[in-house]
């Protein structure tokens, strides 16, 4: 897949980020890997959050700061992290929530929540959570999350969100999943009314080992069609590096980006009452105040 057309807020280039504050999560590795060198290197404070001891170690060393090691499988391991980092930041310019996953077969997490759903939605609307009062307090603040193209395979079903019912089919909930990232990210935009920024994108078919236990990704990322279908994680960190220093976050709040341009998400991500919804179960699952 080929990368959309560049914008003005494409980060080619980034302006110079002394004294802002990022948190990455999915950090170990890929575009959360790829964005948090490129924040630092233009001066950011990062705080790399990642699930993977030795990775998220070694690029924390690289980047000369401590990780935050979570595994979003565990929402205990989500709250140990965000009182780490509320204990480290005193202020946080931008939340990347770019932690996520994909799998084949359905797995039932220590939570009682299936996997793919605890991973790419709940632990990040608990992260979030956790950590909105501190991105409220921080003018200009933005929340980026990490979504797909693959939302417009996706169905919300408020009954199931667990995907208990009826066969399971991993790449169909890793798409409602991702559907569940606009969603939310629209509902977020609203509550926060203005204190803070949120938006989501779609960036591009990666070339990393994201999915590699699934057998449609799988064969995507294998030669040659890797080398034909995918970009790098240089790449796919683009459309947040965008995201993050664009000058008018204000025009994407509440958006989906398909890289860097506004993209048409499935039609359920205009569904008011289902983004409500959603939040609200959500926040009942990880045990917060909606």
């Amino acid at each position: 897949m080929t990368s959309a057309p560049q914008t003005p807020g494409h980060a080619s280039a980034l302006p110079r980020l002394e004294g802002r504050t990022v948190v990455v999560s999915g950090a170990s590795s890929g575009i959360g890997a790829a964005a948090a060198r490129r924040f630092a290197a233009a001066g950011a404070t990062v705080v790399p959050l990642g699930r993977d001891p030795r990775r998220t170690g070694a690029l924390a060393a690289e980047l000369g700061v401590e990780p935050v090691l979570a595994d979003f499988t565990s929402f205990a391991d989500v709250r140990r992290a965000a009182a780490e980092v509320l204990e480290r930041c005193d202020r946080i310019d931008v939340l990347a929530n770019n932690a996520g996953g994909t799998f084949p077969d359905r797995v039932v997490t220590e939570d009682g929540h299936e996997k793919t759903l605890q991973v790419n939605h709940l632990s990040t609307f608990l992260l979030t959570a956790l950590l909105r009062e501190r991105v409220e307090a921080t003018p200009g603040a933005r929340v980026i999350t990490t979504s797909s193209r693959a939302n417009s395979f996706g169905r919300v079903d408020l009954g199931d969100l667990d995907s208990a019912v009826g066969r399971y089919r991993g790449f169909r909930v890793y798409g409602t999943t991702k559907l569940m990232n606009v969603l939310f990210t629209r509902e977020l935009s609203r509550r926060l009314e203005g204190t803070a920024t949120a938006s989501c994108f779609h960036p591009g078919v990666v070339g990393t080992a994201f999915g590699a236990d699934t057998p449609v990704v799988r064969v995507l990322y294998r030669p040659p069609l890797s080398r034909l279908l995918t970009i790098t994680s240089e790449e796919g960190a683009a459309p947040l590096l965008a995201l993050a220093t664009r000058p008018d976050p204000e025009t994407v709040d509440g958006a989906y980006l398909d890289r860097f341009v506004i993209g048409r998400p499935s039609r359920q991500a205009d569904d008011v009452e289902l983004a409500r919804g959603l939040w609200e179960r959500s926040a009942a699952m990880v045990g917060v105040p909606a």
